[in-house]
């Protein structure tokens, strides 16, 4: 049983950071100078910040989904949708960065704020720790949709 939670964290662990690497990658490559010459808001932190942001709420992610599929009333619907979620997590950056696509990201982020809340509806049913853990990261997506909605206005 041990080895079997063992993988199944790596494996959650792979997933949910392969949206931090092929955003990452999204970023790196198409954020300047782009970036640099958007007018921002004054509520933008400096960019160093969303790094370690993002470091640990992947990590959160990966623990409330691990916790769940160790749940006794998981269902495998949940887990389809925390899967589609992570590829609208990754999607938000490559159109933001790399296509530069400030309203379509804006809607996509719309959308996984939506995934989220449903999420940590679904986790609750199984478990008390995966919803509390998605909490943060519904509130920093929801920051995030404050920031780029404040670029869109801006620009």
């Amino acid at each position: 049983m041990l080895k079997n939670k063992f993988i199944s964290f790596i494996l959650f662990f792979i997933f949910t950071y392969s949206a931090s690497l092929i955003g990452g990658m999204a970023t790196i490559s198409n954020k300047e100078p782009w970036y640099s010459e958007l007018v921002k808001s004054n509520y933008n932190p400096p960019d160093w910040v969303f790094a370690p942001v993002w470091t640990t709420l992947y990590f959160m992610m990966t623990l409330a989904i691990w916790f769940y599929w160790h749940s006794k009333n998981r269902e495998m619907n949940t887990v389809y949708i925390y899967f589609i979620h992570i590829v609208f997590n990754t999607t938000w950056s490559i159109v933001f960065f790399g296509l530069h696509q400030i309203l379509l990201a804006l809607i996509i982020l719309v959308i996984l704020i939506i995934f989220i809340i449903i999420l940590i509806f679904k986790f609750r049913r199984a478990n008390y720790v995966s919803p509390y853990l998605m909490i943060p990261y519904l509130l920093w997506s929801c920051y995030a949709l404050f920031l780029n909605l404040n670029l869109f206005i801006l620009n």
